[in-house]
């Protein structure tokens, strides 16, 4: 192998093992197992807690974290886990399951339809908006609007891939999650709870000595500010606050924000920078009020006031306070996306996947059968060059799950969809190729020549195709959400990697078979010979049917107006029902079809409290009642 050759296979080889190290393990590992195997020094008491986890998980399998918590109860855990640093941790016990949890979880992803996760039902407290000065005119429904795009920017920046958020009545948001571990779904929680209401008040000139004489002011509030001294003594100081904004400067000018920090004290903080609008009224508060305090409000609590000593026009503040980096970088992400209104969680619960197991399965056992009757095809019809192909579309879909799990991205069933496409292009690709090789190999070449003349030649061609499936990829990723994001993702992913395998392994297989003189010749099968049909002759009817099928089809879709989207894009009715025995959701889903109910969105709910479990189905406006 010449020294060209070595490196290009070096660095396919180390882009596979690379792939393989991000997909192991594909699938998570049990937690109980995780604990029963990974604890060292271990005695009758591990043991017990052990059995007893296994026990109660027989009777409660949707809970498993919960289930060893309960079996641990108040045993002391951390010597079975002396890697689990816990010294600062306010409970050891959950924080060590958590370690162990996080440790276990597989590294692909799946979506709320193949595999279920979290549901937090979130109620909006709307009843103020008309008496609160900063939200003015706007609308009840314009405020759930904006709570529902603070939630999914909330979440994206939380790391979550591929949430459903959705209204629910006149006052509530539906924000389900897949695949949360306990830790998480504390964050998430956090995240969603928090109304990150900042405000910049100006602090009483006589603060202290009103407050010294236990008086107050028109217009102001006492607020505590809580402090920890280099010891660790807790200090509590108190200041008279105005009950306003100064100029209405709030959280709803902060731009940006982000965490450093504080290079005296070492301690996190948070640093915001103001919008334009915003910029000019801090600079006007601080020039208008130098030598004054200014109090920075966060949902009514005070963080910190620092002294103005000099007017600040450079539209940026910082935010002090003894936050950990995990809740420093959390405040950080809710101040770029504030709510308008308090929110509450109403309810937890624990969803199973939208699709049935007879959709999932039928999913992806179709995919399975597609993929393995285009390998059939080439390796048949193509022979040796067959063989190379489907090498290649294995280690296409190799790369393609190691970037996304790299990436974290969430799996779907349209992002399955999205892989079988991104075989079906890799093949186009190679079959591009081939034939270009027959043609070159024709007229005479050698099979050398043929080789490389059917690369060049077909590459323009494979680059145009893959680069306007890209385009319209990349669209979906930023303009779409949920599963049609997934699509992008795995669909931009896999056109990348399709490019990667068709023209860089296939054609360095090739250039190693000949290099070792393994390759006399390329025989391929031929169904259809040479013809002498002028295509072009029938280019203005083709061009005429084409436009009228695009006409015909374009109008019958308006025709059929708001008939054509789902309960997705319009919304619908929600049904939540009891049941005695619980239904395969397949059957129920044909139960749906056959009274006339377009597709309807099938899902089992079970509430973490309560533990109760029932059944949801969401289907179109006016349907609830068949």
């Amino acid at each position: 192998m010449n020294r060209n050759l070595f490196w290009k296979f070096s660095f396919v080889v180390f882009i596979v093992l690379w792939s393989l190290w991000e997909i192991n393990p594909p699938q998570s590992r049990s937690l109980i197992e995780e604990f029963a195997t990974r604890a060292v020094n271990t005695d009758t008491n591990h043991a017990a807690i052990v059995a007893q986890a296994r026990k109660l998980q027989e009777l409660n399998p949707d809970r498993e974290f919960a289930n060893l918590r309960e079996a641990v109860g108040t045993n002391d855990i951390a010597g079975f886990f002396p890697f689990v640093p816990v010294a600062k941790e306010l409970d050891p016990a959950r924080a060590i399951l958590s370690r162990l949890q996080r440790d276990g979880a597989g590294k692909i992803k799946l979506g709320l339809d193949l595999r279920g996760g979290t549901s937090f039902l979130v109620g909006l407290d709307t009843s103020s908006l008309e008496d609160t000065n900063n939200v003015g005119s706007t609308t009840r429904e314009a405020a759930i609007s904006q709570a529902i795009e603070v939630f999914r920017r909330r979440v994206d920046r939380f790391g979550v891939a591929e949430p459903l958020i959705q209204p629910v009545g006149d006052n509530k948001i539906l924000i389900q999650l897949p695949g949360l571990s306990e830790a998480d779904k504390l964050s998430a929680k956090t995240q969603i709870e928090k109304a990150a209401f900042l405000e910049f008040r100006l602090v009483h000139r006589e603060s202290n000595q009103l407050l010294q004489q236990g008086l107050t002011a028109p217009g102001y509030q006492v607020l505590q500010m809580k402090r920890k001294l280099p010891s660790g003594e807790e200090v509590i100081n108190k200041y008279l606050v105005r009950r306003k904004a100064e100029l209405g400067l709030t959280g709803q000018y902060v731009a940006r924000a982000g965490v450093e920090p504080d290079p005296m004290t070492g301690q996190m903080r948070i640093t915001l920078r103001f919008d334009s609008k915003g910029a000019d009224l801090f600079g006007e508060v601080t020039k208008n009020h130098v030598g004054e305090q200014l109090a920075i409000v966060l949902d009514g609590e005070l963080y910190s006031a620092p002294n103005i000593n000099e007017p600040i026009l450079g539209g940026s503040a910082v935010i002090s306070g003894d936050f950990s980096m995990k809740e420093a970088f959390e405040l950080a992400n809710v101040l770029e996306n504030p709510l308008q209104t308090p929110a509450s969680i109403e309810q937890e619960s624990s969803v199973g996947p939208s699709l049935g197991r007879d959709s999932i399965n039928s999913g992806v056992r179709a995919s399975i059968i597609g993929i393995i009757l285009v390998s059939i095809f080439m390796l048949v019809y193509y022979m040796l060059a067959g063989l190379v192909a489907n090498v290649a579309l294995l280690l296409n879909v190799i790369i393609l799950l190691g970037v996304m799990c790299s990436m974290q991205s969430t799996l779907t069933l349209p992002g399955i969809a999205g892989i079988v496409l991104t075989i079906g292009m890799a093949v186009d690709a190679n079959v591009l190729i081939f034939e270009r090789i027959r043609e070159e190999f024709a007229t005479g070449k050698s099979l050398r020549g043929a080789i490389s003349s059917g690369y060049d030649k077909a590459f323009s061609t494979i680059f145009d195709s893959n680069v306007t499936t890209l385009i319209s990829s990349v669209i979906l990723i930023f303009f779409g959400t949920g599963p049609v994001k997934g699509f992008g993702v795995t669909l931009t992913i896999g056109v990348a990697a399709s490019l990667f395998t068709a023209l860089v392994v296939t054609r360095l297989m090739f250039d190693w078979m000949l290099s070792r003189q393994m390759l006399k010749s390329l025989p391929m099968l031929r169904l259809i010979g040479d013809t002498k049909i002028d295509f072009l002759k029938y280019s203005k009817i083709a061009f005429v049917c084409s436009w009228a099928l695009v006409i015909v089809g374009v109008g019958y879709g308006i025709m059929r107006g708001g008939d054509t989207l789902g309960v997705e894009f319009r919304g619908g009715d929600r049904l939540t029902m009891s049941f005695e025995k619980k239904v395969e959701m397949g059957e129920l889903r044909k139960s749906i079809n056959g009274i006339g109910i377009g597709d309807a969105v099938i899902q089992y709910e079970k509430d973490i409290s309560s533990g109760i479990e029932v059944l949801q189905v969401t289907s179109a406006f006016d349907s609830g009642d068949k």
